[in-house]
């Protein structure tokens, strides 16, 4: 008789999305009401930002974040910055591809709650929406982890 090994099925991945939320938002105009006559055309700096932290075992919060800062001359008009939130339980994925998708599919599938929010917050403070580029998540990923490549050498 020969003795086999009952070796245990492998695991599945696992990719679900438990919730997508406003984590933070905030709106500034502090030159108001004097900047708001102002006839020149503002100048805008959009910044973006993202974070991943794990929250329980097999549990991550990801984070996108835009900063839209416009501005007259060095005069602020607004500043709104918005933190959108998503919540996704990730098991049974290889390590080496973690990275990816915390940087690549999380946002992606967070950015667009992030664009309407700011666009929704900036109109309802009496501007014009700010209607935020599409990103190439992969592409920022790409970037910063030759960045990380090149500061570790």
């Amino acid at each position: 008789m020969s003795e086999t090994t009952n070796t245990p099925p492998a695991q599945d991945p696992v990719f679900q999305i438990q919730r997508i939320y406003m984590k933070e938002a905030s709106l500034e105009q502090p030159n108001s009401p004097a900047i708001l006559i102002e006839q020149q055309q503002p100048s805008v700096d959009i910044q973006l930002g993202v974070e991943a932290t794990p929250v329980a075992d097999g549990v991550f919060e990801v984070c996108v974040t835009a900063t839209v800062h416009t501005k007259i001359a060095d005069k602020t008009v607004f500043l709104a910055e918005c933190k959108q939130g998503g919540i996704f339980e990730i098991r049974n994925v290889p390590e080496d591809q973690m990275g990816a998708i915390m940087g690549i599919a999380c946002p992606q599938i967070v950015y667009p709650y992030l664009r309407g929010n700011v666009a929704d917050l900036i109109t309802r403070a009496g501007f014009p929406p700010v209607h935020l580029a599409e990103i190439n998540f992969q592409a920022m990923y790409e970037q910063q982890q030759a960045q990380s490549a090149s500061t570790q050498q």
